[in-house]
């Protein structure tokens, strides 16, 4: 089997090697280059293709006619899709004879779209994985080669089921390349009707309501933690990043049921407190000023007000 291979990230960088472990011959890899705005803390496909000895070039616009005539100057029998960010046109999908695969980090057909890792997290699930597909015009709509599932545990943030995910995808894949090299490829339905579709999203999304209830601000900070942009809170016009948190026992801060939604200092730890009178326990938070430096709680004295059992009995 011959491939091109559009791909970037971690999942791209294990599904990559999983290629050439299976033996595939990989003609073109096609990536992204790395955005300045942007926090790089995976892997660059461009320097997993420079180590294995395979020819890239960077394709930021998949309808550019340069980059089509790459694809079919590479002459593949399939087209890869490795967390590429773009939609990759129909008429270079055509390119490939024995059809073009895409590999999505959900259990589809749920989340399909955007981020599925940082959604699925977000709305509390406790199962998501990666599903090998056909690629169509439309986005993550063609039929299932296979896929994987993982588990999300109460306190998994995005990062770490993303970890799980791309030890999914690698899984996947492996597993279904004997039978697509031998003109074998599976064909399962994707049933768009019972799953779902979610848009991107934005470092704004990431704002913190103390109104809701702690499962659902837990859940938020959960989906965007670190390396994702971090969920936040404004406090005397200051952000400030909830890193690391945790649902402790009810039993532990009753004295927080009477306090206001938000953050708060009680008994020398930061505790956001929800409108459900549930509590979220601060581990880590970071002053969004341009450092990102932790924050202990006596510094933040100047903005909260410090509140102790005895003062809420």
């Amino acid at each position: 089997m011959r491939a091109v291979v559009f791909a970037y990230h971690n999942v791209g960088d294990r599904c990559l090697r999983t290629l050439r472990a299976r033996g595939v011959e990989v003609a073109l890899v096609i990536t992204h280059r790395d955005r300045p705005d942007e926090n790089i803390w995976f892997r660059r496909v461009a320097d997993t293709a420079a180590e294995l000895g395979l020819p890239v070039m960077y394709g930021e616009d998949p309808a550019d006619p340069a980059l089509a005539a790459a694809v079919a100057a590479a002459r593949p029998d399939v087209i890869f899709s490795f967390y590429y960010r773009a939609m990759i046109p129909a008429a270079v999908l055509a390119l490939a004879p024995q059809g073009a695969f895409n590999m999505h980090g959900s259990l589809l057909p749920r989340y399909r779209g955007r981020v599925p890792v940082n959604w699925a997290v977000l709305h509390g699930e406790t199962e998501t994985g990666a599903t090998l597909h056909a690629m169509e015009a439309k986005p993550d709509a063609g039929y299932i080669v296979d896929q994987t599932s993982v588990p999300i545990l109460p306190d998994d943030t995005a990062g770490e089921v993303f970890e799980k995910v791309t030890v999914a995808a690698e899984q996947t894949l492996w597993r279904a390349l004997p039978a697509m090299m031998a003109g074998n490829t599976p064909q399962l339905p994707n049933r768009l009707a019972e799953g779902s579709y979610f848009s991107g999203r934005k470092p704004e999304d990431g704002r913190i309501d103390w109104q809701q209830p702690a499962a659902q601000v837990y859940n938020l900070i959960r989906a965007v933690a670190p390396p994702y942009p971090g969920a936040f809170t404004e406090i005397g016009g200051r952000r400030f990043v909830v890193a690391q948190a945790r649902r402790p026992q009810a039993a532990l801060f009753q004295s927080a049921s009477a306090a206001r939604p938000g953050l708060h200092v009680i008994d020398g730890q930061i505790v956001g407190v929800c409108g459900d009178g549930g509590v979220i326990l601060v581990r880590e938070l970071l002053d969004d000023g341009g450092t990102a430096a932790p924050v202990p709680a006596d510094a933040l004295s100047v903005f909260l007000t410090p509140l102790s059992k005895e003062e809420n009995r």
